[in-house]
């Protein structure tokens, strides 16, 4: 990579004193990147940014793993951070090092998928729920049934995001099952409702946010910020966190095990932990961050979005989305299998 200033130190490198030259390839989940937080980072640096995307962690990894991708940051979800490292393609490369990593929030640091955060550093984060179009149907909505045990009203107008995690979460709970088990008796009873709910469903796809808002579908399982973003464009969405049990949830960014770019990548973590650069992740997304003082830069329409702030009730039922043990994640791949075939 040409440079116009050798980078002889790191503490050079975080301190944002060099004048970087040449380019950063993100690997990253689709309409979920801040461009202009993006713009922000070309200009001060001089760094041509190319952002490509994928639709799922599953895509994200196998695309790693073949190897000669030629990205250098990617943004797995904290379920799959230690199949990543596992694998082999995140580099470990001590964010927890550069200068705003002081910004992350305590709750995010010593967290259990990144202990210490030798990989990754916080992207946003969210939940996992259901958005419903209370134009068509007015009863609960937080609930799972409306998805798994739908009303007439929502019968074949219904979208499942499909991200098998998110998904066996919120039916293993909702069958009264816990996060990653392996009892057999809970996951046939999964398997079942899930494939008994599936002809109730209109389709599995990911960019819901225009079809809730222009009513092509009236539910769906969903993550919360787009849920919002859906709500912005249409009063009648509203999102739902299922009483039986909803995940919580962290994407991370993380430097590929083969980036080419690595200064850059590096100049990049430190970058978006600024809390302004933070919240212009925040106000594109309409996720919350991880980044402590980001709160003061976002749009005012964040502090009282319910999709944001879990209503008081509701709280006690959400969970830290984890990674399960390879025996249980292989029973919940066949499941998956079955129910997309």
């Amino acid at each position: 990579m040409k440079r116009t200033v050798l980078l002889t130190s790191l503490a050079a490198l975080i301190a944002g004193a060099a004048h970087a030259e040449g380019q950063l390839n993100i690997y990253n989940w689709g309409n979920y990147t801040s461009p202009e937080m993006i713009e922000k980072f070309e200009k001060e640096f001089d760094v041509k940014v190319t952002i490509t995307d994928y639709d799922s962690n599953d895509t994200a990894l196998a695309k790693l793993k073949a190897g000669g991708s030629g990205f250098d940051i990617v943004v797995p979800s904290g379920s799959y951070v230690p199949i990543f490292i596992a694998e082999g393609v995140l580099m470990k490369s001590n964010p927890n090092e550069l200068e705003n990593f002081k910004n992350v929030d305590p709750r995010w640091v010593d967290v259990e998928f990144d202990k210490g955060r030798e990989y990754t550093v916080p992207w946003q984060w969210g939940t996992v729920g259901v958005s419903v179009n209370t134009g068509v149907y007015d009863g609960d909505i937080d609930t799972a049934a409306v998805v798994f045990d739908p009303p007439e009203e929502l019968k074949g107008k219904i979208n499942v995001i499909p991200e098998m995690i998110d998904v066996m979460n919120l039916a293993v709970h909702y069958m009264g099952g816990e996060q990653c088990t392996g009892d057999k008796d809970v996951l046939v009873k999964v398997r079942d409702k899930l494939v008994e709910a599936k002809p109730f469903w209109l389709s599995m796809a990911y960019g819901n946010i225009e079809r809730l808002a222009n009513e092509d579908i009236a539910a769906s399982v969903n993550w919360n910020g787009a849920s919002m973003r859906a709500r912005l464009q249409n009063e009648d969405v509203k999102f739902g966190y299922p009483q039986t049990g909803y995940s919580i949830w962290m994407d991370n960014a993380g430097i590929t095990s083969d980036a080419q770019n690595v200064d850059n990548a590096k100049l990049f973590l430190n970058f978006m932990m600024d809390p302004e650069n933070a919240a212009m992740l925040s106000n594109f997304a309409r996720y919350a961050n991880g980044i402590k003082g980001s709160e003061a830069f976002m749009d005012e329409v964040m502090a009282v979005a319910p999709e944001i702030n879990i209503p008081e009730g509701l709280q006690a039922a959400g969970y830290i989305s984890k990674s399960c043990p390879p025996e249980v994640q292989k029973i919940y791949s066949q499941i998956w299998t079955e129910l997309t075939k």
